[in-house]
């Protein structure tokens, strides 16, 4: 699923789409995926097949809602994984092919219709193993404070943020959430959540994200 392709016939399923290679004589490639199609004169490099951060219609941030509530002790924290959704980036060295959701799009106001902004959404449950789904965050929720605190989601930055990817799936990069006040402050870490992942890019952390609502 992600990763190189080489420019030779041949399907590539990821999620609910299908990417169909087709060769045509000798030195071209024709690219389909829906109504996209693409003629490819072949060369030298592959196709690459990427994760990407899920900003469909040009949204800045992803709102994940667990299905149960997470409740950490004092002075502890917990890690886990949520699913989250991921768009699919096809390219030819620098120049796009083709990008598109994997799944189905849905989108939240996270706020006050005042204040508030429009964010990709998603509900999941918070997996203290990781997940089969092919899109997932990782998360640390950490309460560095003296009370028990609560977590019903995490809203993180997305927006030119780094992914990671093995074959099978794509990762957001590590997130950590720190409950020290009663507005959780979330940190898009840039790295990896787990060792043996492929980067996207080049890892760089996010401004941190208070969680006022």
């Amino acid at each position: 699923m992600f990763g190189e392709h080489e420019l030779k016939t041949k399907f590539i399923k990821i999620g609910d789409k299908r990417i169909h290679l087709l060769e045509e004589g000798d030195d071209t490639v024709r690219y389909r995926r829906d109504d996209v199609e693409v003629l490819i004169k072949k060369g030298d490099g592959k196709l690459g097949v990427f994760p990407a951060p899920a900003v469909g219609y040009g949204v800045r941030f992803l709102m994940v809602k667990f299905k149960a509530p997470v409740v950490v002790p004092p002075r502890d924290s917990i890690r886990g994984f949520v699913e989250a959704p991921v768009e699919v980036e096809v390219k030819l060295g620098r120049v796009r092919v083709d990008r598109f959701p994997a799944g189905r799009e849905k989108y939240a106001l996270y706020g006050t219709l005042e204040a508030g902004f429009i964010a990709r959404y998603h509900p999941s449950p918070f997996y203290t193993e990781e997940p089969p789904s092919h899109g997932v965050a990782g998360l640390i929720i950490v309460n560095p404070s003296e009370e028990w605190k609560r977590l019903e989601r995490v809203v993180f930055p997305i927006a030119s943020s780094t992914m990671y990817y093995s074959p099978e799936k794509g990762y957001y990069p590590l997130l950590i959430v720190t409950m020290k006040s009663h507005i959780p402050e979330v940190n898009n870490t840039g790295r990896p959540p787990k060792e043996g992942l492929n980067a996207t890019g080049e890892a760089r952390s996010l401004p941190n994200v208070p969680m006022r609502w």
